[in-house]
């Protein structure tokens, strides 16, 4: 450990990684709340809040749980982290909130597809979230046909590993082949339950 007369201890939150000081002085002086996602072991979270002297103050929270009312599976990869970032922006606007600036903290490096595909679904959904174009995420990999192209390869190649790797989706009664499809019909009940950008509201 460092000693000395200059030395000087590090914050508590800096020294436990959990928030970036350099990072959110920028996101303070944007004046804009903030667009924050996390993950945990089986769920994608997403959260506006606003930045305040004693803790920020959270507008709202969507759990990527919430999906599986809609038969999804899958609630903590890409195609989860849009549809609940679409809810999340969907939400949002209805709280008056029009605009928000992604947070990454140290919870995402610059590259993690995650945290801006959720981003990009709160765009979509009519919420201004601004991102440059290296930041979107491809939208193939969005509705999942990476996936789908696998599973099929794997399902001519190999059935048992296939039977194996997509356990879960076949319990489920999901064909994971049909990813794409299941991924475009999810979204299109979320328009109907939220409202959708195309409403004109």
């Amino acid at each position: 450990m460092a000693k000395g007369p200059k030395y000087v201890v590090k914050f508590r939150r800096l020294r436990e990684r959990r928030t970036n000081y350099k990072l959110r002085y920028k996101l303070l002086k944007s004046g804009k709340p903030l667009f924050t996602v996390r993950r945990s072991l089986r769920y994608v979270y997403v959260s506006i809040s606003r930045p305040k002297i004693g803790g920020d103050e959270t507008i709202l929270t969507v759990s990527s749980k919430i999906l599986s009312k809609y038969n999804f599976y899958g609630l903590k990869n890409t195609s989860a982290a849009y549809l609940t970032g679409y809810i999340a922006g969907r939400l949002a606007l209805q709280k008056g909130i029009d605009e928000a600036i992604v947070n990454l903290g140290y919870a995402w490096t610059k590259k993690a597809s995650i945290p801006f595909a959720a981003a990009m679904g709160a765009r979509d959904a009519g919420l201004n979230v601004p991102l440059g174009e290296e930041k979107e995420v491809d939208f193939s990999r969005i509705r999942g046909e990476h996936i789908a192209e696998y599973a099929k390869l794997l399902k001519e190649s190999d059935p048992e590993l296939y039977k194996r790797r997509f356990s879960k989706y076949i319990e489920k009664g999901i064909d994971p082949e049909k990813l794409p499809e299941l991924f475009d019909k999810v979204l299109e009940d979320i328009k109907k339950d939220y409202g959708g950008v195309e409403d004109g509201e």
